[in-house]
């Protein structure tokens, strides 16, 4: 069971990101939080040691850092960085790399394919959509935690603690 609970929370968590962002162009302040609270109790759980988890703490906050730095710039969301951080908290160093490459080659597409998308008018059945609407819109930004959710639950199953909970 508690195998189930880490293999799960975070995978559900980074759905929920990527709908709300899609839907609402928001990643809610809670979600960051409830990622970063549970994750000293998931990585106990799991079995990693205190070093290791002190390790994945590093990593959060050196992707925290960089990507406010990015929001301070306005290039990124303030969603966006703490999601980043967040998911770098649970995903550690030895995936860090890779969910960042990933997050951007992801986020660079979807960038482009909003970009060709607005560029056409909407079928009339969108319009009864305002989500749609407002995605389509041209002076909306693009909902990146898409990208930042898919690619953490790409690398989600290499991460140390993921191996950890299913070796223990």
């Amino acid at each position: 069971m508690t195998e189930a609970l880490i293999l799960v929370f975070f995978p559900l968590l980074m759905a929920y990101a990527a709908s709300s962002d899609l839907f609402t162009m928001t990643i809610p302040n809670r979600l960051a939080l409830l990622l970063v609270g549970a994750f000293p109790v998931m990585a106990w759980l799991a079995g990693l040691s205190l070093e290791a988890t002190l390790l994945h703490l590093a990593a959060g906050v050196l992707v925290l850092a960089i990507t406010f730095g990015m929001f301070a710039a306005g290039w990124i969301g303030g969603g966006d960085a703490k999601l980043a951080a967040a998911s770098a908290l649970w995903l550690g160093f030895g995936v860090l790399f890779e969910y960042l490459l990933i997050a951007a080659v992801a986020g660079g597409f979807l960038t482009l394919a909003l970009l060709a998308i607005r560029r056409v008018p909407l079928p009339g059945f969108a319009s009864r959509w305002p989500w749609l609407l407002h995605l389509h819109d041209q002076k909306t930004g693009v909902p990146y935690g898409i990208a930042l959710a898919g690619a953490a639950l790409a690398v989600y199953p290499s991460s140390e603690i993921w191996l950890s909970a299913l070796s223990g």
